[in-house]
């Protein structure tokens, strides 16, 4: 009897995944929608190499209670059942309102991702596939008591706990969005166990206004908390030297045995809520940089998950597919399917790329290029100085 080899890549999705918050909310579902369209029209999801698995349904109650408050937990089921409570002042208190409005069943869709999360993680742990990827997960600033940041739970929190929960004893969070993960930060802010890494455009400019360096752990986990805040228009560059001279380097110290990713790319120049003005050749680099971290330091052990990215049409659908396949172990090549630019054209995208990394760039301005080179500079440094103590492999 011969054992089914164990897949390199298992991708969780459907195309019902995630909120619904309506409107003209950031939270477009399209994005991982078009990539993961971009990855079967690519041929990715038919590799020997890849498997896929449809989202289960929503988490059950003690799973999420695994992470999060009770109370909150049926805060978020009151509010999902009756949204016109959501006009109670107490609802504030449970970050329900303004990014976070109340729909008829909110809890079932953050509660379905959160499980789609945990599948893939639960996967990578028990061996059933090397890495995994959820492009519509990655929500990272709920805390436990509370939503936060377009998000109802945690997604990145339950991928984590659910690796803790499998017996792992060491678990490194890298979150790569333009937006501090706040959330997975004060989650285990105090767990020796889990070290988190956040890059993104600093908290003096951007939501939601923490991520500093002195951020290092709490007093049971000093040195388990690392941030490099990034200045506005740091571009390309700054990214890069951040994984190179921070991220790489403090994850091998660590020696985690899993890596849990929040891949947001609304660092996107083209991106409306942000202003770092990163472009598309950068993100392979970075997916070769996690896939070849995971390979040295946890046996390719990764759960990858989306994250931020609100122009849906441009960065996020290629992006994350690029991200599959590094995963999965190939390469893509120009041009992208013709027949997912169609599909692009039918979800409302005016001019679907045709090269998977076509990217104008932003306009070049060398003052203010020159100017954020050197403050993202002085950022990295920051960085370094305030982690030297708990890893002297920066230094």
């Amino acid at each position: 009897m011969t054992t089914a080899p164990v897949p390199r890549l298992l991708v969780v999705h459907d195309d019902d995944l995630g909120m619904r918050f309506g409107g003209d909310h950031p939270t477009d579902r399209r994005r991982h929608q078009l990539a993961v369209a971009l990855c079967r029209e690519s041929g990715l999801l038919n590799l020997a190499a890849v498997s896929t698995a449809q989202a289960p349904g929503p988490m059950p109650d003690e799973g999420l209670e695994r992470v999060f408050a009770p109370a909150f937990v049926r805060a978020m089921h009151r509010y999902s059942r009756t949204p016109v409570l959501a006009a109670e002042p107490e609802a504030r208190q449970w970050g329900i309102g303004g990014d976070n409005n109340a729909y008829p069943g909110m809890h079932e869709d953050s509660a379905r991702v959160c499980a789609a999360c945990a599948l893939a993680a639960a996967a990578v742990a028990d061996g059933r596939a090397r890495s995994a990827l959820v492009p519509a997960g990655g929500a990272h600033h709920g805390l436990a008591n509370r939503a936060w940041g377009f998000g109802i739970y945690n997604e990145t929190a339950v991928a984590i706990q659910t690796l803790l929960d499998a017996g792992l004893e060491r678990v490194a969070y890298i979150d790569l969005d333009v937006h501090h993960g706040n959330g997975t930060q004060w989650i285990y802010y105090d767990d020796p166990r889990v070290l988190t890494v956040s890059v993104h455009e600093s908290g003096h400019h951007l939501f939601p206004g923490s991520g500093f360096p002195v951020e290092t752990g709490g007093a049971a986990a000093p040195g388990s908390s690392v941030n490099v805040a990034l200045p506005p228009f740091a571009g390309d560059d700054a990214y890069r030297r951040a994984m190179s001279r921070v991220v790489v380097p403090v994850v091998r110290a660590f020696g985690p045995q899993a890596i849990v990713a929040q891949c947001g790319v609304d660092h996107h120049h083209a991106d409306p809520l942000s202003h770092i003005l990163t472009t598309m050749p950068l993100y392979p680099e970075l997916w070769r940089a996690l896939r070849e971290l995971a390979d040295d330091t946890c046996d390719g052990r990764l759960v990858a998950l989306g994250g931020g990215g609100y122009e849906p049409c441009t960065a996020p659908p290629r992006a994350w597919a690029a991200l599959a396949a590094e995963m999965a172990g190939v390469a893509v090549a120009d041009p992208v399917p013709e027949s997912w630019r169609e599909i692009a054209l039918a979800a409302g995208c005016p001019e679907p790329a045709r090269g998977w990394l076509e990217d104008p760039g932003p306009a070049p301005d060398h003052d203010r290029d020159h100017a954020a080179a050197a403050a993202a500079e002085e950022a990295i440094h920051l960085t370094v100085t305030a982690l030297a103590r708990f890893f002297p492999v920066l230094v």
